[in-house]
């Protein structure tokens, strides 16, 4: 009250006698339930994304270079693009990085560059001169990329699935980046064949057919995850890995590198065969 007056007091405080006047109360905020919260913001991690990014335009530079019939160095793109996406999840985990935003963006990239990218330079190579010998084979040879680039999506799907329930030791069926190794070390191997015929044209498709129904494949295949490249080793071991590793791809690196991952394709099927026709010979089921 001012000087024992009520009215006076009211008015000092913005108010009428009857109570209503014109003080503005701060009121809080009420959020109607229906109302949707605002997204939180969410973090993008540069390093790994980057990689990504390296990963991704490497399967474009090599989409570009087979279109304009650089062949060499469209299969060294994809080489390269191996490089970056096996390096960038390692880098996420080890500056703790990891984000669903990132795992998102590296199967796009995966698919780009492991899937659309080898298909292109592979059609572009030889499927695509394989017309010359009749309609049917070029229908034949364009299949058999479009059978690649689809099995490369099916491929990263059924992985992306199954990725918290799967045995960490081995992947099932080919690695999407090892069966575009497989594609683009045989173009670049062969990328100075300017005249193939009909029988190199066929073995190229027929790779790249090969590869694509491998990533579908149920066999399984070492993930090599379980090597702890932290652990010593002896020096004699060292230094034949090392010699033995730069020797072989500095002499040839395209043939190098396809050899080995022809070996890591077909090994698995190999030994599937040989498991197979061993319990024919031993009068075995086969699912026994």
């Amino acid at each position: 009250m001012v000087n024992g007056h009520p009215s006076r007091w009211l008015r000092a405080q913005g108010l009428d006698a009857a109570g209503a006047g014109t003080y503005d109360a701060p009121l809080m905020e009420v959020q109607s339930p229906d109302q949707p919260t605002p997204p939180r913001r969410r973090a993008y991690y540069l390093a790994p994304n980057l990689l990504t990014t390296g990963c991704l335009f490497s399967g474009f530079y090599a989409i570009v270079a087979a279109i304009d019939g650089n062949f060499e160095r469209a299969g060294m793109g994809v080489f390269i693009a191996m490089l970056f996406d096996g390096l960038d999840g390692r880098v996420a985990r080890l500056v703790h990085a990891e984000s669903a935003f990132g795992k998102e963006y590296d199967s796009l990239a995966d698919m780009v560059a492991f899937g659309v990218a080898p298909a292109i330079v592979s059609y572009q190579w030889g499927v695509a001169r394989i017309t010359e010998y009749g309609g049917a084979w070029g229908r034949l040879g364009w299949l058999a990329a479009f059978f690649y680039c689809v099995a490369a999506a099916m491929r990263l799907a059924r992985f992306n699935t199954r990725v918290a329930t799967t045995d960490k030791r081995y992947f099932e069926g080919l690695p999407s980046p090892s069966a575009a190794a497989l594609v683009s070390g045989f173009i670049w191997s062969f990328s100075e064949w300017r005249e193939p015929g009909l029988t190199g044209l066929i073995v190229a498709f027929t790779v790249t057919a090969l590869a694509g129904a491998l990533m579908v494949s149920p066999f399984g295949y070492p993930s090599f995850k379980n090597i702890d490249l932290r652990k010593p080793v002896r020096f004699v071991v060292l230094v034949a890995a090392v010699v033995g590793i730069f020797v072989v791809i500095a002499g040839d690196p395209p043939r190098a590198l396809l050899l080995c991952f022809g070996c890591y394709s077909l090994v698995p099927p190999l030994v599937w065969v040989w498991r197979r026709l061993r319990r024919m010979l031993r009068g075995e089921r086969p699912g026994a």
